[in-house]
């Protein structure tokens, strides 16, 4: 078979055309075996027995071009060079027609790679699964996420939620002083739906207790819960009441230096100068620093007026200012212009009219749902503004506020004296906020004697309910120990004051030693009491730094936290899903 496969050859040669046999068919680096001259001649080639029996033609030229067989090679050099190392015995595999002639075997194109040649890979296309995006993750996930972040010393932007314009303008001051402040697009996963202002009935559903402050187990916080908030956040609106606490002081202590029950007391009027200073400076910081809370975290200021409890408090800072006016000392001015009082009662008839509306139409903020002795305040400021304009010489006005005042109040005393069972009670940390009952009827007996002109009837019943409501609190001491301080302590002070006021009134109209020994017991303890709280309240903030912790009520979910999960795992499967069909 050799011998007819070497004539064939010989026949294909003296076939082609003389053109075509004189073109030089060595091309570099394509199938060449490069030989030098001196082997030229078959005598180089090893012996082969088969070759010596049948000697090769003189005119076959296979030093010019080798004819083998073409191998498909991987697209990637270093691959083959890969499965060659593991499998030696790969390219042996491979048959050569040289083999039938007796020559050496062809060298791999593996093995002609030159090791100093650099060589060159180009890119193959490879299927990835597409990442879903920072906002597909799931809830677990983005926590870690944010947490991790937080440990390399990245701001948590998730407080921007709350923000109004000025979080962007903080963020391009710390850009200009070379420190930017960015976030891994993992932390920029928060989702509009859940920063938005909850719904009333989401406050019930996320919150417990009568206050709606504490989180219910099965739901999760828009800011972290493990970690101390910006104090601007926790700055709540209640934080009021301690003006109400003081401001009342001086208007105790002004009618103690002006009554002439009290003239045996030879208490100066400069007391009530100090006290009624003190007072408004604390008024002027505490407005200061919940208007800082108004301009950069206006979203937080929304939740705390949306929430049924704590819209109550925005009366207070208005009550504050009502007080300061009766207590202002004689030295400064005797009468006040009578816009002042407009301009005071503004707010509380803008207010009322949304509160009160709320508690008649029904829903979930009608009265039955959202009673709580808090509401006392959204009552006593129509007392309280009664009472400044009648000792302005005002007479339609005091009476309007007046008789809606005690209409609204005759039907939340009794919608709290008949809680429903489905009402929880106080926990022990909000006892202090009972002595509201005592509030409301001191100062309506008040604001009817200077409508009326005397301590009449009228006057007289309601304070002695304030006088009987406070007797019945007093003697329940181990009603009111046994909890660690809180902002709600303040609510002792307020009523203890209003009632002393009430006292000092009544004992002009009814002048013995009763009454004046009640006058002093009274102003010792509301003095006392505001003496004692308020030192306390600065070693809190000052010293030990837990006055204001983390305002819980403030930082729920616009949605449950089911159905974010659910939600987040939906998108989740649906960005998989799509990523897979392209």
């Amino acid at each position: 078979m050799e011998t007819e496969l070497i004539n064939s050859l010989s026949r294909q040669e003296e076939e082609i055309p003389s053109l075509l046999s004189s073109v030089q068919s060595r091309i570099d680096g394509f199938d060449v075996i490069h030989i030098p001259s001196s082997e030229n001649s078959l005598s180089q080639v090893p012996e082969d027995k088969n070759a010596t029996q049948n000697p090769m033609p003189e005119n076959t030229n296979f030093n010019h071009h080798e004819r083998t067989t073409s191998i498909s090679m991987p697209s990637s050099p270093s691959l083959y060079l890969q499965e060659q190392r593991t499998n030696p015995s790969l390219h042996n595999e491979i048959p050569s027609p040289v083999n039938f002639f007796g020559l050496p075997p062809r060298k791999s194109n593996a093995e002609k790679v030159d090791p100093n040649k650099k060589t060159r890979f180009y890119s193959q296309p490879m299927e990835t699964k597409q990442k879903s995006s920072d906002n597909d993750m799931g809830f677990d996930a983005m926590a870690t996420q944010n947490r991790m972040g937080r440990n390399h010393g990245l701001r948590d932007n998730r407080y921007d939620t709350f923000k109004t314009w000025s979080g962007k303008l903080e963020r391009q001051i710390s850009n200009l002083r070379g420190k930017p402040q960015e976030l891994p697009e993992i932390a920029r996963s928060e989702t509009p739906q859940t920063a938005r202002v909850p719904e009333v009935d989401r406050f019930f559903d996320a919150l417990e207790g009568p206050e709606l402050d504490r989180l219910k187990k099965s739901e999760e916080l828009v800011l972290p819960e493990n970690k101390k908030w910006p104090f601007l956040l926790r700055f709540p609106v209640s934080t009021f009441g301690i003006c109400l606490g003081l401001s009342s002081q001086a208007i105790l202590w002004k009618n103690l230096a002006t009554s002439p029950p009290t003239q045996f007391l030879n208490v100066p009027l400069s007391v009530n100068v100090v006290l009624w200073c003190i007072s408004i400076s604390v008024l002027a910081i505490l407005a200061v620093i919940y208007l800082f809370k108004i301009i950069f975290y206006f979203e937080a200021v929304r939740r705390e007026y949306h929430h049924p409890i704590r819209v109550n408090f925005f009366f207070a800072p208005w009550i504050a200012c009502l007080f300061l006016a009766i207590g202002l000392p004689p030295s400064i001015a005797h009468n006040l212009p009578h816009f002042l009082w407009y301009i005071l009662m503004t707010p509380f008839l803008c207010l009322e009219l949304k509160i009160y509306g709320q508690w008649m139409s029904g829903g979930q903020r009608r009265l039955s749902k959202v009673a709580n002795p808090s509401n006392h305040l959204s009552i006593v400021g129509n007392f309280v503004g009664a009472l400044l304009g009648a000792s302005m010489g005002l007479k339609e006005g005091p009476i309007f506020f007046y008789a809606v005042g005690m209409a609204h109040y005759v039907v939340l005393f009794v919608t709290l004296y008949q809680r429903l069972p489905t009402n929880e009670t106080l926990p022990r940390e909000l006892h202090p906020v009972f002595f509201l009952f005592v509030a409301a009827p001191s100062v309506a007996s008040m604001a009817w004697a200077n409508i009326s002109g005397e301590f009449g009837h009228g006057s007289r019943i309601a304070y002695f309910i304030a006088l009987f409501l406070y007797a019945s609190l007093a003697v329940r001491i181990n009603f009111f120990r046994g909890f660690r301080f809180s902002l709600a302590w303040w609510a002792y002070t307020f009523p203890m004051t209003g009632a002393a006021i009430a006292t000092v009134r009544y004992s002009i109209e009814v002048s013995n030693v009763f009454t004046k020994s009640l006058s002093v017991v009274l102003t010792v303890i509301s003095t006392l009491t505001v003496t004692v709280l308020l030192i306390t309240t600065v070693i809190h903030a000052s010293v030990l730094h837990d006055l204001f912790p983390n305002d819980i009520s403030i930082a729920i979910t616009n949605i449950p936290s089911k159905k974010i999960r659910h939600d987040l795992y939906a998108t989740d499967v649906e960005s998989g899903n799509s990523g897979e069909s392209k």
